[in-house]
């Protein structure tokens, strides 16, 4: 069992896309989409959920109004704002303790937040992993690791020889725990200033935690010679720049049907596509 995960170290540059796509052209593979503050996979692939469960993660400060004298020592020493009127902003508050440590009449505990959502569901191409954080939730890390396991699981209990993984967007918590012991990264990038940028911070993460990667350019097109320059910096950082897919309206199209583009048109973006789902497999064997 191989695991790729598709990054792109900034939204907008099309992982996604490619990913659904990735979905329609693989065989023996279950999807996990680990962007889940904002996870968008499902859209595209319509599943039908089989299996939910809350996820529980971090603490929230409660002020029991009985026992609360109103002393104000709370609302002054928070320093997140979190408390006015002697209530709790749950939204604002950290979770840090403090308010808990200094009452003095013990009148605030730290209850556990249920934090979010993960699914297990099915599509047409096969099983899907996916989670939905709360609003201002913490530890989006963990949920992904869970997301992580949960497809690992089914990896093994269907004997299947792929998990394809959606990643989250930049360096942060929620890449790394997507991105580590993972058999490989396909970085998708465009040829824009802030594309080139994100690219080389996640190259960084790739490269300190040991995971081979390869470089998708997503619409090349658009500005060839900052293409160019993507190409030259993969070649002196040892990377393979494996395909240059094109701009074409097609993959919004598709995206309005609610189709991956391959299984909605076979112009250059769904050859293309193919063929760098191919190269991609064969650097996993």
């Amino acid at each position: 069992m191989k695991e790729i995960v598709v990054l792109s170290g900034k939204g907008g540059t099309g992982k996604t896309s490619i990913v659904a796509s990735f979905a329609a052209l693989a065989q023996s593979k279950v999807l996990a989409d680990c962007d889940v503050d904002a996870a968008d996979l499902h859209i595209l692939l319509q599943p039908v959920v089989k299996e939910e469960k809350e996820f529980w993660s971090g603490q929230v400060a409660f002020i029991d109004e009985e026992k609360c004298t109103e002393c104000g020592l709370c609302q002054e020493l928070c320093h997140f704002g979190a408390i006015k009127d002697f209530e709790v902003d749950p939204t604002s508050c950290e979770g840090c303790g403090f308010c808990y440590q200094v009452c003095p009449v013990d009148a605030i505990t730290m209850k556990d937040s249920m934090a979010g959502h993960s699914f297990i569901s099915e599509t047409k191409y096969g099983y899907l992993c996916h989670a939905r954080l709360g609003i201002a939730e913490e530890n989006s890390g963990k949920l992904v690791a869970l997301v992580r396991q949960n497809a690992k699981l089914i990896a093994e209990r269907e004997n299947l020889d792929y998990i394809i993984t959606d990643g989250p967007p930049g360096i942060g918590c929620p890449v790394i725990s997507s991105l580590s012991g993972a058999s490989l990264a396909l970085l998708v990038t465009e040829p824009t200033l802030s594309g080139i940028h994100d690219l080389e911070r996640v190259i960084g993460v790739c490269r300190h935690f040991g995971i081979p990667a390869l470089v998708c350019i997503n619409k090349y097109d658009i500005n060839q010679e900052n293409s160019s320059e993507i190409e030259s910096y993969c070649f002196n950082q040892g990377i393979e720049v494996i395909s240059k897919i094109p701009f074409d309206n097609v993959v919004t199209e598709a995206l309005i049907k609610r189709l991956p583009v391959v299984e909605y048109s076979d112009g250059r973006v769904s050859r293309g596509i193919e063929n760098l789902w191919q190269i991609t497999a064969r650097a996993l064997s």
